[in-house]
């Protein structure tokens, strides 16, 4: 069993802690609020009201088979670059910290952060192309310029079997599974003669541009039904 430190219970490292209760893996969590340490005693076995700034208290907290540590300091920059620092220096391979800014991850990343974390940013990543094309309905950023979307079947698609929409040779995408409607579970794609209809939901990987590729002629096809609809309104008037 993996043991796995959270220092600092911002909003971040709470969420993580909750979703760790759920897995097979020993959770240390270490603040110095009471308060908060309290809230998770009854089901964290191992929660210390400590100062993460000070090294020594981090030694005798956490132990040497440590797999991994996430930080999350809010906004103490100073505090997170030295606890990060200091984790390294025990020898943590995997530090994960929230960072406030690029700046801030660049210097977490040089004091020994393996990976830094910027839900902010994430947050916009994941919602500003839902925001901006109605073909996306759910969207995971998953690289800098690769991702997961589920999208709907382009008016143009429309019948057409998966053979014969050339996803991946027209649009650069990669069908990964799909559901026949918003209430129905995703499932893998077996047979290219699967007709695509308008209730499905496709789950589809590619580059950021492909995809915007992909829901641009879709918002392009119902601006122009929305003028067809409305010119037919006026001539009947």
């Amino acid at each position: 069993m993996v043991s796995i430190a959270v220092i600092g219970l911002g909003s971040f490292g709470c969420r993580v802690v909750e979703e760790l209760e759920q897995a097979d893996a020993d959770v240390i969590i270490v603040d110095k609020d009471r308060e908060i340490i309290e809230k998770y005693k009854t089901s964290i076995h191992y929660a210390y009201i400590s100062d993460a700034i000070n090294e020594a208290s981090l030694k005798k907290i956490l132990p040497d088979d440590l797999h991994a540590a996430v930080v999350d300091l809010g906004s103490q920059l100073e505090t997170s670059i030295l606890v990060t620092n200091h984790l390294h220096k025990m020898g943590v391979k995997h530090i994960v910290v929230k960072a406030r800014s690029d700046e801030h991850g660049e210097i977490l990343k040089l004091v020994g952060a393996t990976d830094v974390v910027y839900p902010d940013l994430d947050a916009a990543l994941h919602i500003t192309p839902m925001l901006v094309s109605s073909a996306l309905f759910n969207y995971v950023q998953v690289s800098e310029n690769f991702a997961l979307a589920e999208v709907g079947v382009r008016e143009d698609l429309l019948g057409r079997t998966l053979a014969d929409s050339h996803l991946r040779e027209k649009f650069g995408l990669n069908l990964v599974a799909v559901r026949k409607s918003e209430e129905t579970d995703f499932n893998s794609v077996s047979s290219p003669s699967m007709a695509l209809e308008g209730s499905m939901i496709l789950l589809v990987a590619g580059s950021n541009e492909a995809l915007r590729k992909y829901a641009a002629r879709s918002d392009d096809e119902e601006k122009k039904d929305k003028n067809t609809k409305f010119f037919a309104h006026l001539l009947k008037r």
